[in-house]
């Protein structure tokens, strides 16, 4: 379970580096990654994208988002 935590953070750690190491170095963020399915267009998105969003959702996992639980009526 620690080690998935930390893959988690590593991650989104590296990949928001990648994407301030292309800020600082050039002046931008380079998304190369494009693309298209019968006319509906996804976002472009980098490696680093990938990272920062796998790691969020690896993160999400373990602290159990998605297992909502209905609340329980007050004076319950």
């Amino acid at each position: 379970m620690r080690h998935l935590e930390a893959l988690a953070y590593s991650l989104i750690l590296g990949g928001a580096l990648g994407n301030a190491f292309d800020r600082v170095a050039r002046g931008q963020v380079i998304d190369y990654l494009d693309f298209h399915l019968r006319g509906v267009h996804w976002p472009a998105f980098n490696i680093a994208d990938m990272a920062i969003t796998g790691g969020a959702v690896v993160l999400a996992s373990l602290l159990g988002y998605g297992d909502a639980k209905p609340a329980s009526p007050a004076g319950s």
